[in-house]
């Protein structure tokens, strides 16, 4: 299955926004808890995937990677290596990569994981035929 690439070594996270059940009226488009701008909602999600001592693997993955950007108020952007990356990738398969704060992760890099559950086509779908 072909990719979008962004950039090179890059990897695109969309996330989407969860909503607590004791806030009442909340909705999608409301700003997300706790975070202001995309390099913090990606420093939450480094700190907490920092915490794989576990894993050795996923652990130097996540410490190597840097932010690229935000788009779209849930498209995490992080860039490095291509094997820190597909470590990454392995790790969201095995469903044991952690969202940040306020979000679940949906699906990486454009390919939708077994996991999701909506069935349209993805955002990135166009651009990659």
């Amino acid at each position: 299955e072909p990719f979008l690439q962004i950039a090179p070594h890059s990897l695109a996270i969309v996330l989407s926004r969860v909503v607590a059940e004791d806030a009442p009226g909340v909705t999608e488009s409301e700003e997300p808890p706790h975070h202001h701008t995309g390099y913090e909602i990606f420093a939450d999600f480094k700190s907490l995937n920092m915490k794989y001592f576990w894993n050795k693997m996923v652990a130097d993955a996540i410490a190597e990677v840097f932010f690229l950007g935000w788009i779209d108020e849930h498209v995490l952007l992080i860039q490095g290596k291509e094997d820190h990356l597909e470590v990454l990738r392995e790790a969201w398969m095995r469903r044991s990569l952690k969202p940040p704060q306020g979000f679940d992760i949906k699906y990486l890099d454009g390919r939708k994981s077994v996991f999701t559950s909506s069935s349209g086509p993805s955002m990135f779908s166009s651009a990659i035929q």
